[in-house]
This record gives C-alpha cells, sequence and structure tokens, in this order.
C-alpha cells in the first residue's frame, strides 16, 4: 500500500545535478554528434564520388533526396514506437541502423545502390533526434532545461561543421569508402556502451509496472534517498495508454500549438539546408574561392553552437518564447544584409555568423521547447513529429535552392528573399506565446510565464 504519490519531475528539479544525469546528457550528445557526421556525409563525399564513377553533379540529387527523406519516414515512425515501447530501446535500434547502414554505403558500386543505401541510414538518422531530446529533456531540472538539453542538442550541429574538418583531413588518406566505414563504425562501437549505461527514460518507466524495480534504483541514485518502496511514482500524465499518442498532438488545447511548431520547423530547416547545400555555389559565383566559400559557409552551424548556448542561459533565465521571435527577426534581417555584403570578405564572414548564431540557435532551443509541450505518453511523438515537418521543408529547401537562385535575379534578392521563411517562423512563434506555453513538463518560472 502507497502512503504518497511522488511526481518524478518535481523530484528532479528539486535534486542537484548528479553524476547519472551528466552521464545521460553526455551519451546524447556523443549520439547527436555521429547523426550529424553521418547526417552531412554525403556532402563531405560527393567530389569524390563525381571523380571516381565519372558522374554529373545532379546525378547526386537522388542520393541527397533520399538521406532527407529517410530521415522523415524514420521521423515519423520511431517517435510513437518510443512513446509506446521506450526510449532507450528505440534510440539503440535508430543507432544500430544508421552505423551499419553507413557501413553498406562504403561498399556502393554505383551511385542507384548508394541512394537506396541513403536512404535506409536516413530512416536511423531521423530517429535519433527526437528521443535524445525527449531522453535529456526528462532527465534535466526544469531551472536548466533549455541550457542542458541545448548542450546536449549542439552535438549534432557540431558534427555538422567538425565533420568538413575531419573529412578534409581523411578523404586524401583513406578515400570515400574509407570515412564512410569511419562514420559507421563509431556509433556501432558506442552502441554496447549505449546499452550498458544509458537508462530508459524515467517517466516512462513511471508508466510501466516492469520497470518499476530500475526506476527506484535510479531515484535513489538522482535523489539520494532510499525509501521508496512504500511511494508511488508517478511520471507527468497519469494516463499512459489511454489513447493514442498522436492525440494530445491534436487534442483541442494542443492543436493550434502544435501546427504553429511544424510551421516554425518547416521555415527554420527549409532555410538551413538551403543555406547549408546552396551557401558554397553562391559564395563561388561572388568570386570566393573554394577554402573561403568553406570557411564562410561553416560559420552557419558553428554559430549556431555558440548562440544555442547564449540563448539557453537568456531562456532559463526570462523563458524561450520571449527570446526565440526575436532571435528569428535578428536571423531574418542578417540573412537580408547578406547579399550586400557579398563585396567584403570579413563583412560576409561577420553577416553569415550572425545568421547561423540567430537561425541555428533558434533551431537548438526550439526541439527543447517541442519536448516541453507535451506530456510523456506522446512526447516523442510530439518531438518526433515536429522535427519531421522540418525535414519535409529541409527536403523542399534542398530542392529549390538551385531555381531559387536563378529566379532571384540577382544575390541581393536571393537573399531576401529567403528572409521571409525565417520571419514568417518568427510570426509562429510570437502567436505561441499569446496562446500560452502550457508545459506539460513543469518548467523553469521563466517559461511558465510565457
Amino acid at each position: 500500500m502507497y502512503e504518497r504519490t511522488q511526481h518524478l519531475s518535481e523530484l528532479i528539479d528539486r535534486s542537484p545535478l548528479g553524476a547519472l544525469q551528466i552521464r545521460v546528457l553526455l551519451l546524447c550528445f556523443l549520439i547527436v554528434l555521429l547523426d550529424g557526421f553521418d547526417t552531412a556525409a554525403i556532402g563531405y563525399i560527393a567530389p569524390e564520388l563525381i571523380h571516381s564513377w565519372n558522374i554529373e553533379r545532379a546525378q547526386l540529387a537522388p542520393a541527397f533526396g533520399a538521406g532527407l527523406f529517410g530521415m522523415l519516414l524514420g521521423s515519423f515512425c520511431f517517435g510513437p514506437l518510443a512513446d509506446r515501447n521506450g526510449r532507450k530501446s528505440v534510440l539503440l535500434i535508430c543507432v544500430a541502423i544508421f552505423g551499419l547502414g553507413t557501413l553498406a554505403t562504403a561498399l556502393s558500386p554505383n551511385i542507384e545502390v548508394l541512394s537506396i543505401l541513403r536512404f535506409v541510414t536516413g530512416i536511423g538518422l531521423g530517429g535519433v533526434l527526437p528521443n535524445c531530446i525527449t531522453l535529456s529533456s526528462e532527465y534535466s531540472p526544469a531551472r536548466r532545461r533549455m541550457l542542458l538539453v541545448t548542450l546536449s542538442y549542439s552535438g549534432f550541429t557540431l558534427g555538422l561543421a567538425l565533420g568538413g574538418a575531419v573529412a578534409g583531413a581523411l578523404l586524401p588518406r583513406v578515400g570515400w569508402q574509407g570515412l564512410l566505414l569511419i562514420g559507421g563504425l563509431a556509433p556501432l562501437l558506442l552502441l554496447p556502451v549505449l546499452y550498458l549505461a544509458l537508462p530508459e527514460s524515467v517517466c516512462f518507466m513511471a508508466n510501466s509496472p516492469r520497470h518499476t524495480a530500475t526506476l527506484r534504483r535510479i531515484i535513489t541514485r538522482i535523489s539520494g534517498q532510499s525509501d521508496w518502496e512504500r511511494v508511488r511514482l508517478v511520471g507527468d500524465s497519469g494516463e499512459a495508454g489511454a489513447r493514442s499518442p498522436l492525440s494530445a498532438l491534436f487534442s483541442p488545447g494542443q492543436l493550434a500549438r502544435t501546427l504553429l511548431l511544424w510551421l516554425t520547423f518547416f521555415c527554420c530547416l527549409f532555410v538551413f539546408y538551403l543555406l547549408t547545400n546552396w551557401l558554397p555555389t553562391v559564395l563561388r559565383a561572388s568570386g570566393y574561392d573554394t577554402g573561403g566559400a568553406a570557411r564562410i559557409s561553416a560559420m552557419i552551424p558553428f554559430g549556431g553552437v555558440l548562440g544555442g548556448i547564449a540563448m539557453a542561459l537568456l531562456m532559463d533565465r526570462i523563458g524561450a518564447l520571449r527570446i526565440l521571435p526575436w532571435l528569428c527577426l535578428i536571423a531574418a534581417c542578417a540573412l537580408a544584409l547578406t547579399g550586400s555584403q557579398l563585396h567584403s570578405a570579413a563583412g560576409t564572414l561577420a553577416i553569415v555568423f550572425l545568421a547561423g548564431f540567430s537561425l541555428t540557435g533558434t533551431l537548438n532551443n526550439l526541439s527543447v521547447v517541442a519536448a516541453t509541450l507535451y506530456p510523456t505518453a506522446s512526447r516523442a511523438t510530439g518531438v518526433a513529429w515536429a522535427l519531421a515537418a522540418g525535414r519535409a521543408g529541409s527536403i523542399i529547401g534542398s530542392l529549390l535552392g538551385g531555381w531559387l537562385f536563378a529566379q532571384a535575379g540577382g544575390l541581393q534578392q536571393f537573399f531576401a528573399w529567403i528572409a521571409v521563411p525565417v520571419l514568417l517562423a518568427g510570426l509562429a512563434l510570437g502567436w505561441m506565446k499569446r496562446l500560452g506555453h502550457s508545459a506539460a513538463i513543469p518548467t523553469s518560472k521563466a517559461m511558465e510565464q510565457d
């Protein structure tokens, strides 16, 4: 017979940040670091593929698109699976898929086989981010949730940025197959560490009677207290399994927030992937050499790492939805001004860094906001489907970049055009603030004020 009830989120919020939670955040950081590297791997090896297979640049389009479509499918599928079967087990499956997929891609004999394997790899990649974000969020105390989860998520943008440096050093020595072998072996070597050291979500275990003993051991480590036999441990929702995970996304109180969140992800990832894929080409057309174009383009992810962390510190104090709309406005202004700075290398570097700081910084923190909107039984689904909306934007952005570049009539107009979706994302976030945050995970006072 239980003597009292303890909400796990409240317990984590009032407990000091311990070694177990730091371990969860570090492991999630490593996973998304490898996720970022493997996501961008096709871009790093593209010139080598053109040379090795004697193909045209346009023939690589199916390989680029296949990976993005796979990530879209993975986001849709693995979020609901994680809400029903646990974050950890689904995360291990996703890591195995993208590790094995990347290894197999190294053996591709032609572009057709490579495209198929990139699709399979993308399925695994698409399931990693939402589950890492959800797991990190559920182990983080509200007073530092934005910062801690952003630090963990920043591994993805860091993987994108560092991948170029790693590829530049290794490609001349090991070739494109060797780079993919390294990218596939690393997550597979991490798998046994994750199996042994990464705990399951406490909120998920609270709704699963077979995890009761494990949950009590973990809570003992987090709280420093050991007498939990007569305490009923509950997550943030007492209705596990009562309805489909998808129903919470479209309930009367959440429908507008869900659609606005999807619109924000779509717009931001549309512009992010458009810049990632086409900014080097635009810079080369403006007279920059390959090295200069690469250095300037790297400011998009590098600026985002710094922007995400800096903004997370502010958001933990004054609230996410008080910061993010203005961050989108800064990104839109920076993008609109980029075309006027192309004559100056220093000016272009600075304005692109500001665009990365604000746009990618928004993306790094937006996922944390998504994790706070939904209860345990649908949290991974909510984050995954929001990311899936973003994946759709990334696909369209990658495909439309060349068309926009041709239709804009000039580089200043091109950058002015791509500032519009970011401005739209800022308006959507401002509307979300007016609706109220209605957080499912208890949040810091700053976020409650939103």
